[in-house]
């Protein structure tokens, strides 16, 4: 299985060291919108939610595969 790596860019940026392995970009890209509800919900916790902040993916060479802002991972609602 391919090897992915998820960087997160927000306050900081958090470059993945390990990466996951995955079937396919489809796959990665779905662990990225679960990553993406996670941080988003922890820092909603903490007073706060950032909308441009942004999750890349990355392929073994560490070549951009996507990238996801954390208001593309969610539905706003009013």
């Amino acid at each position: 299985m391919p090897r992915f790596y998820f960087d997160i860019y927000n306050d900081d940026v958090t470059q993945d060291p390990e990466g996951t392995e995955l079937r396919d970009d489809t796959a990665a890209l779905a662990f990225a919108v679960k990553q993406i509800r996670s941080l988003a919900a922890d820092t909603v916790l903490h007073g706060h939610f950032t909308a441009s902040h942004r999750l890349e993916i990355l392929d073994v060479e560490r070549n951009q595969v996507a990238s996801m802002r954390f208001d593309e991972a969610v539905e706003v609602r009013p």
